[in-house]
Formats: structure tokens, C-alpha cells, sequence
């Protein structure tokens, strides 16, 4: 959701580029499509941590993961730092997303309310895309007004200087608030309980995977292709 706001201007800065050129076509590609593959690929590992380990567990680790990353690709220095670290934000959304649709659904047995809960969840992702573009739009009147972004000294010698002329670049601020998700997460943590179905599971020994396999099963069938196709 921030990527279409940051990718121009960071490409731009950090490559030296102008709109429209080949490299920048080039970087754009790249940026777009290299962590959102990543993402999905460590989207089927998260699936497996999120059974072995516990749907809190990696619910809270992703969460810090992807805002953490976020932040610190608002410090990039070079397009591949940005890279990296975009990869990563991919990476911890696509395990978040993952972990919290599970944790969501076992947390609620009322089916009714299970899936309220669950239809909440997804209409409030498409409202962060919203949220992605006032907040952008705020940040480009304000950037000028707030503190300039700069690499910590003991760091420069491994990640660079930010450039006096990027340090109040909008599209930094924008990738630094994906650490904001981070904040109230430390908070309530404590207070999180893990899904009792999985718990009990773990308790007697009989936790397993599914096979994929059985969203091909004549219950299910229907569901899955009809869902697939949608979505394609």
C-alpha cells in the first residue's frame, strides 16, 4: 500500500535516474516484484512456523518484523538497501497475514462472529490503503517541518549518509510510520491469548499439518476453485 507512493521518488533519489529512463523502469520492476515474490514464498514458511510455533507467537514476531524493516528502509542510502529491506516488509506482512487470519479464526468458535471478525479484518486492509494515501498526503505538506533523517554515527560506516537533499524526502517519513503497527503491539502483548485450538492440539500431541491436498476434497472443492479464480 506504500510502495505506490515511495517507489518513484525513491527510485529517483537513490538511483539518480529520471522518470521514464530504462534503469528506472528497470528498478521499478524490480522493487515491485522481487519482495512481493519473497513475500509469498516465506508466506507458505510462516504458514508452517505458524503451526510448529504457535499463532501468537508468529503474529507478534512478524509484526515487528515488517515494522521494524519498514523503518529502516526510510534510512536507505542505496536502492539496494531499499531492496532488502522492502523484501523483508513484504515478508512479515505475508507471515502477519497469515498467522492473524488463523489466530482470528480459531479464537472465535461462534461461527457467526467468526466471521464478522474475519470479514473485519479484511474490509480494514483495504482501508489501510486509504489511511496509506492521507498519510502521504499529510507528509508532503509537513516534511519540510520535521526532524531531518539521518543514519546514526556508529552506522554510517556500514549503511552510508542519508543526502542533505533527501534528508526531509516525504517518501522516507511514509516507510519510517510502518513502525507505528509496532507500538500498541508492545502493549497488549501480555494480554494476547493464543488460540486455544492449537493449544490443545499441542497439549495432546496430535498437532499435524494438513495436506494441501484437502482443499481438493469433495467438501471443499467447489470453494477453492471458485475462490482461485476470483481472485485471479
Amino acid at each position: 500500500l506504500m510502495l505506490q507512493f515511495v517507489l518513484r521518488p525513491a527510485v529517483v533519489e537513490l538511483v539518480g535516474v529520471d522518470l521514464g529512463s530504462a534503469e528506472f523502469t528497470q528498478w521499478r520492476q524490480i522493487l515491485f516484484f522481487v519482495p512481493m515474490l519473497l513475500g509469498g514464498f516465506f508466506g507458505l514458511v510462516g504458514g508452517y512456523l505458524t503451526d510448529y510455533l504457535g499463532r501468537r507467537r508468529m503474529l507478534t514476531f512478524s509484526i515487528l518484523l515488517y515494522a521494524l524493516s519498514a523503518f529502516a528502509a526510510g534510512l536507505s542510502t542505496t536502492i539496494y538497501q531499499l531492496l532488502f529491506w522492502r523484501s523483508l516488509t513484504l515478508v512479515g506482512v505475508c507471515i502477519e497475514f497469515v498467522a492473524a487470519v488463523a489466530w482470528l479464526a480459531e479464537l472465535f468458535t461462534n461461527p457467526r462472529q467468526r466471521e464478522s471478525v474475519l470479514g473485519y479484518t479484511q474490509a480494514f486492509s483495504s482501508l489501510g490503503g486509504l489511511l496509506a494515501a492521507a498519510v502521504f498526503g499529510l507528509l508532503v505538506s509537513i516534511a519540510a517541518n520535521l526532524p531531518a533523517v539521518r543514519i546514526p554515527g556508529f552506522l554510517e560506516g556500514l549503511l552510508g549518509q542519508v543526502p542533505d537533499s533527501g534528508s526531509h524526502a516525504p517518501w522516507r517519513y511514509m516507510l519510517m510510520s510502518g513502525v507505528l503497527p509496532a507500538l500498541p503491539l508492545i502493549l497488549i502483548r501480555p494480554f494476547l491469548p493464543e488460540s486455544p485450538t492449537w493449544l490443545k492440539k499441542k497439549n495432546e500431541g496430535t498437532l499435524k499439518r494438513p495436506s494441501v491436498l484437502e482443499l481438493f476434497s469433495p467438501e471443499l472443492r467447489r470453494t477453492t476453485i471458485i475462490t482461485t479464480l476470483m481472485v485471479a
